[in-house]
């Protein structure tokens, strides 16, 4: 990739993140999860233990995130659940790194596009709910590239 190219693929990147509203912004969260933890299961399964290990902290530092950024005020009990699961996901990757175990690595990858999911039909609904009446559907689509995960939720 050029200088140029990354210059701008950075700029559009920032300029996404910026305009993002907070549902928005843990939905890149979760994408870019299942992103590195694909690229950490790779590395691991072809012996490249530099790849695995970037791809792997990167997913554990974008878990750790999103388990900081619960808010419990809202629902306390969703609130540990969830906050239970990502502490499960991020234990998983740290045992999988050391053990060198994929399998596991796809065991999160699993949780992590399901956690996605999940999410989009929230954002979904939300779209719905926030809509005046009488106006078009909004349609959400999202994307992850690689292992033939995509979903595409419409109104």
């Amino acid at each position: 990739m050029s200088s140029q190219t990354g210059n701008s693929a950075n700029a559009y990147l920032r300029t996404k993140v910026m305009t993002a509203s907070p549902e928005e912004l843990r939905l890149m969260l979760l994408d870019g999860a299942i992103k590195f933890a694909r690229q950490g299961r790779e590395g691991m399964e072809q012996k490249d233990y530099e790849a695995s290990f970037n791809g792997l902290s990167q997913c554990r530092n974008i878990v750790l995130e999103l388990i900081t950024t619960i808010r419990p005020e809202f629902d306390p009990e969703l609130s540990e659940r969830v906050q239970s699961l990502y502490t499960f996901m991020y234990q998983e990757l740290v045992e999988a790194s050391f053990e060198k175990q994929p399998e596991r690595i796809g065991r999160v990858i699993e949780l992590l596009e399901y956690e996605r999911e999940t999410w989009v039909m929230l954002m979904e609904r939300l779209a719905r709910e926030r809509q005046p009446d009488g106006a078009p559907p909004v349609a959400i689509a999202g994307q992850v590239t690689g292992e033939g995960s995509s979903l595409q939720i419409e109104a």
